[in-house]
């Protein structure tokens, strides 16, 4: 997930021009397509909600699909367009998708979207795992990651990574 310092994952109009920044730490990682590139390799399967769907759909018009041809299950109960050959709507229970369908065949699943999806995945015991790189912004409103989790959740942080934008991954794992 990508977050603004105070939390905020969307502008109430869904722009992203905020996730590009002038900022320069000079200590901090440059990142390089290459980078990209190798870790978006090492996904089998994106799983997303039904809002960040459409506004990929909508995103991919000016700027191609971001998620290329790897299998993508979009969890919603309406009727979405689809528009490639590997995405996949499914409207049932995550526990289901998550031991039915994902365990048996992918190895590295990415939760891409949605806070109130990641939410559910979280109180449900389903994420492993969260990746959440902080912008040098603060947006004042807009959709908040983790408002309203309604339980306590332990984490263990894996890795931190400053980078010359200015941007900070935080890699923790989900204690269990």
């Amino acid at each position: 997930m990508v977050s603004s310092l105070d939390g905020i994952i969307a502008k109430k109009d869904n722009s992203i021009s905020w996730f590009e920044t002038a900022d320069h730490y000079e200590k901090g990682k440059g990142l390089t397509e290459q980078d990209t590139t190798e870790f978006l390799k090492t996904i089998d399967c994106y799983v997303m909600g039904s809002r960040t769907y459409e506004h990929a759909l909508e995103l991919s018009r000016s700027y191609g699909w971001a998620y290329g041809d790897t299998p993508t299950i979009v969890v919603s109960h309406r009727n979405l367009p689809i528009e490639r050959q590997n995405i996949e709507i499914y409207a049932g229970d995550l526990n289901k998708l998550v031991n039915q369908r994902l365990k048996p065949n992918y190895r590295n699943v990415w939760l891409v979207g949605g806070a109130k999806l990641a939410k559910e995945f979280i109180r449900a015991k389903l994420a492993d795992e969260i990746r959440l790189s902080v912008m040098p912004v603060i947006l004042g409103e807009g959709t908040l990651f983790f408002d309203h989790l309604g339980q306590e959740e332990k984490l263990h942080l894996k890795d931190v990574t400053a980078y010359k934008s200015g941007m900070v991954e935080l890699w923790y794992e989900i204690r269990k």
